[in-house]
């Protein structure tokens, strides 16, 4: 029998498995909700067989950031969120975009860019070693369209590449630097015992793509390239999560080298499971695709297994290649008898 870093590791390099590994993504809520299902001190991942990955980060050694109201934040990217209750959980709402009113490439130099010196690498290294003896370890995060979005707003930021290209590639370019060495910092302090990385960008909407390929080849894409060709470096895997329907930039994202593909929206457009897994399942590991718009929260347990199943035989058919998760994180109307129906399938079925 493999332990949970063992089995991970080997789906996403299309090896052989004992059984479909897994893993959760789920909103503060749930993971509330759970904790009195099970009660407080109960072993959730032990419950439920949980691989899923260990995960680290740098202290925050940087200039103080502002004092904020007890139901507010501001990160050191100058972006502040605020909590909003939520049927029965709560979402931090972001509240401040803060260079939506920028216009000049002078706005933008002028701008208090984070930098990769305010902070502390030192005690990764061992934490990352230390989780890394049963379970895989992620770290890092680097999505320069998202991050466009949060800095300008959705929809400046959508526009931006239309109006003013040079403006954009500096923009672009400022947000993609310190990712770069941010992360650079970060696998060199971790050097052999970090697994996966997340080079990830939230292209696609419910029906389509938010912006055309060739914007993305021009802005974004290159950026893309850099921050995987950076992970590969240091022998790390890399995760990439693209929401909706993403078709169109699979054969790019493929070639550019990502490792694994999430969420697999499998009931947006061109996102079939089957057609996915025959074109791309010799290049790539699939995570995600358990439908959490309909089937988890709104479907009876007996639905949610049927939907792992199907997850199952469509993403995993050459025994491999698919870690089952919902698609999403888990919302807080999910009730916790599909949570258990869906790991406890995967448990029984996703035997190889």
């Amino acid at each position: 029998m493999m332990n949970s870093k063992e089995r991970m590791m080997a789906a996403i390099n299309r090896q052989p498995i004992d059984r479909i590994p897994t893993d959760i993504w789920a909103t503060p809520g749930v993971w509330t909700k759970m904790g009195k299902y099970f009660g407080e001190k109960a072993d959730i991942a032990a419950i439920l067989h949980l691989d899923g990955f260990a995960s680290v980060a740098p202290e925050y050694i940087g200039p103080p950031l502002p004092q904020m109201p007890p139901d507010e934040a501001v990160n050191f990217w100058g972006i502040r969120t605020k909590r909003v209750p939520h049927e029965g959980g709560y979402y931090d709402e972001q509240s401040l975009n803060p260079l939506a009113s920028a216009q000049t490439l002078d706005d933008l130099k002028a701008y208090p860019w984070p930098d990769a010196g305010w902070f502390d690498y030192s005690g990764m290294r061992a934490k990352a070693e230390e989780g890394g003896k049963t379970r895989a370890v992620q770290c890092g995060y680097m999505a320069p369209f998202y991050y466009h979005n949060l800095m300008r707003g959705l929809e400046q930021s959508l526009i931006d590449p239309l109006l003013d290209p040079e403006f954009t590639h500096y923009l672009i370019g400022r947000i993609s630097d310190f990712f770069y060495d941010y992360h650079r910092r970060i696998f060199e302090a971790c050097k052999g015992f970090i697994d996966v990385a997340q080079v990830t960008d939230d292209l696609g909407s419910q029906t389509g793509p938010l912006i055309s390929l060739d914007l993305y080849k021009e802005f974004y894409a290159p950026h893309h390239k850099r921050f995987i060709d950076l992970c590969h470096e240091f022998g790390i895997k890399v995760f990439h999560h693209d929401d909706g329907s993403c078709r169109q930039f699979l054969p790019l994202l493929v070639e550019m080298g990502i490792d694994i593909l999430n969420p697999i929206q499998w009931t947006c457009p061109g996102m079939d499971m089957v057609e996915l897994k025959a074109e791309f399942g010799s290049r790539i590991c699939f995570h995600g695709a358990v439908d959490n718009q309909r089937i988890l929260p709104f479907g009876t347990p007996e639905e949610v297994r049927a939907e792992v199943r199907h997850c199952i035989d469509s993403l995993a058919s050459n025994g491999t290649g698919y870690i089952l998760a919902p698609c999403h994180n888990l919302q807080v109307n999910t009730p916790v008898e599909n949570i258990i129906a869906m790991y406890d399938e995967a448990w029984k079925y996703g035997k190889m």
